[in-house]
């Protein structure tokens, strides 16, 4: 079982929902009970009750254009765009057409790096099953879309509410120290050894060296200090699994996540 406040903790409580249905009566669901809205449209509450099962702070609103706002106040908001790069984990805020500005809010859970990422949400219809969308009475896994892709998925995602993890990636412009200081307690609750986190610059093909080795050696590849095709392929597929930006290029979250294997 993972700690609470991780990012661990967030997806496995999100995960286990997954399937819920509202009832007996319209929008009644324990969620609603927990934030003291039940009978109302219920997808900000669905974001509450497992943020708080997970240990993980969120703006204390069910009112999504709320939820933006403060988020925003934050300085915490990423809005969509073609060269967002969101992360499992944030808040995911949608604008469906017809509706409000912001009518709807989930988790996100993996960018397929495509324009179109997973998420989980409160209130909506299962995949390929009619019902609304921000309204449809059950906790479903969805794909949606942030940005033109080759899906044909109508772009629905306005942004998202970036939230810091201590066992995830940190959000763009964060500093190191207070990421290596995180890691450092976390470490120290599970008594684990902190591992070690070099600023560096990004390198790719056609670098060569003892960092271009050691990530070789963390991929489980031949550690050559040669950064080649194969090495490139390793990575990428490396980032996809730990759901990083699937770019072949070994930056500093990449490189900090293949030492501690």
């Amino acid at each position: 079982m993972a700690d609470k406040g991780t990012l661990a903790k967030l997806l496995e409580t999100v995960k286990a929902e997954v399937g819920t249905i509202e009832g007996p009566k319209d929008n009644e669901t324990k969620y609603g009970a927990f934030t003291k809205a039940n009978f109302l449209p219920w997808c900000g509450s669905f974001i509450m009750w497992t943020a708080n099962q997970a240990g993980v702070k969120v703006p204390n609103t069910v009112y999504t254009p709320g939820g933006v706002a403060a988020f925003k106040k934050m300085k915490k908001w990423m809005p969509a765009s073609a060269t967002a790069k969101p992360q499992p984990g944030w808040v995911t805020y949608f604008d469906f057409p017809g509706g409000a500005d912001i009518d709807h809010v989930g988790w996100m859970i993996k960018d397929n790096g495509d324009g179109t990422c997973v998420c989980i949400e409160g209130n909506t219809s299962a995949e390929g099953r009619k019902g609304s969308q921000a309204n449809g009475g059950e906790v479903a896994v969805r794909t949606r879309a942030y940005a033109k892709n080759k899906k044909g998925l109508l772009i629905t995602i306005a942004g998202w509410g970036m939230i810091d993890y201590p066992d995830a990636a940190p959000v763009a412009g964060k500093p190191l120290e207070e990421k290596k200081a995180e890691l450092a307690e976390v470490a120290k609750k599970q008594g684990a050894e902190v591992p070690a986190v070099k600023l560096l610059k990004p390198f790719k093909v056609g670098a060569k060296g003892p960092s271009v080795k050691k990530v070789q050696e963390g991929l489980g590849i031949n550690a050559d200090g040669d950064f080649g095709p194969g090495t490139e392929a390793a990575v990428k597929a490396f980032q996809k699994k730990e759901s990083l930006p699937i770019t072949g290029i070994v930056d500093e979250e990449t490189f900090r996540r293949v030492s501690m294997k």
